[in-house]
């Protein structure tokens, strides 16, 4: 199946945009959603809408099979050893707040370091700042290469004995940068430290195996990954689950109340207080479903044609900066366009049907680190296609135009 075979597989994609065919280049910020999804979460609400390890009824048993269903295939998805290892949560950013209250807290101290990088996502740096500040311990960063990359070298030289955690994201939703985060686990690993992936912008685009990673953590989000928003997941090593305390409480989570005094259900309830989140898991299933029949190997090779391609091209017009490096990125390119503000851009490209992302990402030291404020950022996925790219240069050209710079 191509990628204009597989375009037809999402609704939203068939509509016009102020009378242009939409092409959509912003699915690092949310992907679309094939009609199989689509379907599935309908499905949930119109035959199977239950609470779910409750009612004995049909109902209730059919929405915990959907729900667990969704676990397993999202355990052996990314190869966790067992379900137990796998908390679902809101997102990426609850996951990391998760790790980083339940278990970065109790483990750091006075003069501990935890190490992370100056290109992360905000829900990557923030929670880090809050947990040094509450414990005492320094934060860290592996400084960046002048194409925005690290090295295994860097890693090294910033990651001691003193470090007790690191946190890195698999992929820049900026730079485009694949950051080598196996090898930092294991350096983490040799001093002490535990090790969490952001994976948000890596698990819709490439096989992940966390076994092989050895990471000790693992965060995603579904809405990136053609699944509903407000669904994605926390992987983590069993035993260090199991010494974490939860963070949220009521509902699900407990296995005995008294008055003064409760205990908690085992992994991986204990995380997962109240009504979880039951039509988006059903909803990830059925991403996964898609997401394996079309293969991760082929999407991951599209990307990369598909990058490399529009890489060749953009770096033709005039007056155009590409940030991070040429080769070794994921399916994405920042740019700024000659003196012209990337929401002016972003907004003249949405006159031609064009939807891309402008501003800091999420990204606001790496903005200062690129001696920017702002940037425009077209991502592809897997229903892209070189006439998307080839479109996206013509509306960068004509914007120059509109803006008064010369072409050529």
């Amino acid at each position: 199946m191509n990628s204009s075979q597989i375009r037809e597989l999402f609704p939203i994609l068939q509509q016009e945009i102020n009378g242009h065919p939409l092409v959509y280049l912003d699915s690092a910020a949310t992907s679309q959603k094939p009609e199989s999804v689509i379907h599935a979460v309908k499905r949930y609400y119109e035959w199977d809408n239950a609470n779910v390890h409750r009612g004995v009824h049909t109902l209730g048993s059919r929405a915990t099979d959907a729900y667990e269903g969704a676990r397993e295939k999202l355990q052996k998805f990314i190869n966790a050893r067992s379900t137990q290892e796998i908390i679902f949560t809101r997102g990426t950013t609850t996951a990391i707040n998760l790790v980083a209250s339940s278990y970065a807290r109790a483990v750091c101290g006075e003069g501990d370091e935890i190490v992370i990088t100056p290109m992360e996502h905000h829900s990557n740096l923030i929670p880090w700042q809050q947990v040094a500040k509450a414990t005492g311990a320094v934060l860290k960063y592996i400084p960046l290469q002048p194409d925005g990359s690290i090295t295994i070298a860097d890693a090294e030289a910033t990651i001691t004995e003193r470090t007790k955690f690191v946190s890195v994201m698999y992929v820049s939703n900026v730079l485009g940068v694949v950051n080598p985060v196996k090898e930092i686990a294991a350096i983490a690993h040799r001093h002490g430290a535990k090790m969490l992936v952001d994976g948000a912008q890596s698990t819709p685009h490439m096989k992940i195996d966390v076994q092989d990673l050895d990471c000790d953590f693992y965060t995603l989000s579904g809405h990136k990954m053609c699944a509903p928003t407000g669904i994605g997941a926390l992987y983590g090593k069993k035993v260090l689950l199991e010494g974490m305390e939860p963070i949220e409480f009521g509902g699900e989570m407990i296995d005995h109340v008294d008055l003064y005094n409760s205990t908690w259900k085992e992994l991986p309830w204990k995380f997962e207080g109240g009504t979880p989140i039951i039509a988006g898991a059903v909803g990830l299933g059925a991403a996964i479903d898609f997401l394996q029949e079309i293969g991760l190997h082929n999407i991951d090779a599209h990307e990369k044609q598909l990058t490399a391609y529009a890489m060749d091209r953009m770096s033709g017009i005039p007056d155009i900066s590409i940030y991070g490096p040429r080769d070794n990125r994921a399916g994405l390119i920042t740019f700024n366009l000659g003196d012209v503000h990337p929401h002016d851009v972003a907004t003249v490209l949405d006159t031609e049907g064009i939807a891309i992302r402008a501003g800091h990402h999420c990204c606001q030291p790496l903005m200062r680190w690129l001696e920017v404020s702002a940037t425009a950022r077209a991502s592809f996925y897997l229903y892209n296609t070189e006439q998307d790219v080839d479109r996206l240069v013509e509306a960068l050209l004509k914007t120059k135009e509109y803006f008064g710079h010369a072409i050529g």
